[in-house]
């Protein structure tokens, strides 16, 4: 899922101790801290950016090209300073009026990310319940020793079960409970390290990275670019279908060569690795019944959840799908509430028990609070560019630079600027949070769908996040495989090239259609 900013005090094993003049390695800050520092240079470029608006179609919202005009701005020193203060709150349950201006005391159209909020919540919960019951970790691990004997393929199919959790549901941290069975199962079977790392690595960072339905990417996106979060979906899952198996060969490729070659491992055999190539492929338990129902009612919730969001009546192409209930239209709220009561189902079915539902529902709520409040943060920053009457301006010059630009190009030029913001801001709730609200005006400007603008977004979000150093899952992953950061970048460099062209040239083609 979206990266998880840890909030909790560090350590002090193995921290210098004071006055040894030893110094601490740097450390990139976390999401929270750049999205402070994001905020406090907005709200002081608002004092010297020129204010002005668009005009907005009556019917969708939408800032009309060529309308944009100056204003005065209207907010005193004191008022701007109040603006920077209630920044978060206006973040979570601001209110747009008539008039445009967000605060928590007006009357109209809800702008906060309270429903995100709760949802990111609400699917914690679910998550964290699902693997509470143990039926997720024993599955894989059953496919895991029922295929062992066809290694490639075992590979293969691994990566496409963890690619499958990348695109629902942005399976990131979760993964991390993996490296104990594969390690010693690729061992055993042949490999080396760097085969189970990268099975985990890049089946479901691809995932992320074409993700269809992920709730922390393609939803949050969704939302600040005000569209339904099923926009956009086939094209999606075209893209899924070609970067899955490209990850794939890469892994399988390499794999083989070291079955074939020993020697040619990037990473060589460490301490410890005699002993678990020694112990065999462990046999796993069979799965039970209730694993079965478990394992059987998370698929069918994602499914449902993919049911309810997309638009059938523009897939179908009639009316006879709002005639017949084919179209939900859910949005968050609809989609919170699903997830929190089928967490309530998973977890009686599980057999947690009076106290193991209320302790998971706490600590799946807890676990992805770091994420709801990143998201608020990101909205607040918004906010405050929308009622200092600065946010038309930024449109403006950008408009500017659209204007006469070909569909593809524009497509790829998303996809590039938002490489950089991805390292600024690893964290794929809060960059989509944060750059939403300014791109997808523009796809208005360049006539194109605003759902292509988010594919360019996740893209180049998903593709940075599988080699970033501040990502807590590539170097929490790296670490419990025991595989240096140098060795991976040598390892995967080559094809998030491959992966990066591949994107950039998805994302121009489907600006272009």
């Amino acid at each position: 899922m979206a990266f998880k900013t840890n909030t909790s005090p560090s350590t002090s094993r193995g921290a210098p101790e004071k006055g040894t003049g030893t110094k601490e390695p740097f450390r990139f800050p976390s999401a929270f801290t750049v999205l402070f520092g994001v905020t406090i240079a907005v709200w002081a470029l608002a004092f010297i950016v020129p204010t002005g608006k668009y005009a907005t179609n009556a019917e969708t919202g939408a800032p009309v090209p060529g309308s944009y005009a100056g204003t005065d701005g209207g907010l005193s020193f004191g008022d701007r300073l109040m603006e920077l203060f209630m920044a978060p709150i206006n973040g979570l349950y601001g209110v747009m009026n008539a008039d445009g201006y967000i605060g928590p005391y007006e009357t109209g159209e809800l702008y906060g990310a309270a429903g995100v909020f709760l949802f990111v919540l609400a699917i914690g919960i679910f998550i964290t319940m699902a693997m509470r019951t143990g039926a997720i970790d024993n599955g894989v691990a059953r496919i895991a020793t029922r295929m062992s004997g066809r290694g490639t393929i075992l590979i293969a199919v691994l990566m496409v079960l963890f690619s499958i959790g990348g695109t629902t549901e942005g399976m990131a941290e979760e993964t991390l409970g993996f490296y104990g069975l594969l390690i010693p199962l690729m061992l055993a079977l042949g490999y080396d390290r760097m085969v189970a790392a990268a099975t985990i690595l890049v089946g479901a960072g691809i995932g992320v990275l074409a993700s269809t339905v992920n709730p922390f990417a393609t939803g949050v996106a969704s939302d600040a670019a005000g569209i339904s979060i099923g926009d956009g979906i086939g094209f999606r899952f075209l893209m899924y279908l070609v970067l899955v198996p490209v990850g794939v060969w890469w892994v399988v490729r390499y794999a083989r060569k070291v079955h074939a070659d020993p020697a040619s491992s990037r990473v060589g055999a460490v301490e410890g690795d005699v002993e678990l190539r020694a112990q065999g492929v462990r046999a796993a338990d069979p799965l039970t019944g209730r694993e079965k129902t478990v394992l059987s009612i998370v698929g069918l919730t994602f499914a449902f959840m993919i049911f309810a969001i997309v638009p059938w009546a523009q897939v179908i192409n009639g009316p006879a799908a709002e005639s017949f209930g084919w179209q939900l239209d859910w949005y968050f709220p609809e989609l919170a509430a699903l997830f929190l009561v089928m967490a309530l189902v998973v977890g009686l079915i599980g057999g947690l028990g009076e106290k193991g539902l209320t302790d998971t529902i706490v600590h799946g709520a807890g676990d992805f609070i770091g994420v709801g409040l990143i998201i608020v943060l990101a909205r607040g920053v918004t906010v405050i560019m929308n009622n200092a009457e600065i946010t038309g301006t930024i449109l403006h010059s950008m408009e500017n630079l659209v204007d006469g630009s070909s569909n593809a190009l524009f497509g790829a030029g998303m996809f590039l600027i938002n490489i950089p913001l991805a390292f600024l801001v690893p964290s794929t709730s809060g960059h989509a949070a944060l750059a939403m609200p300014i791109l997808a005006p523009l796809a208005d400007f360049a006539g194109v769908e605003r759902a292509m603008v988010i594919t360019a977004y996740q893209s180049a979000s998903g593709l940075v996040n599988l080699i970033t150093p501040t990502s807590a899952v590539v170097m929490g992953g790296l670490a419990l495989a025991k595989v240096r950061y140098d060795q991976y970048l040598r390892f995967v460099l080559p094809l998030v090239g491959i992966l990066f062209v591949l994107s950039m040239a998805f994302v121009a083609i489907g600006a272009a259609l």
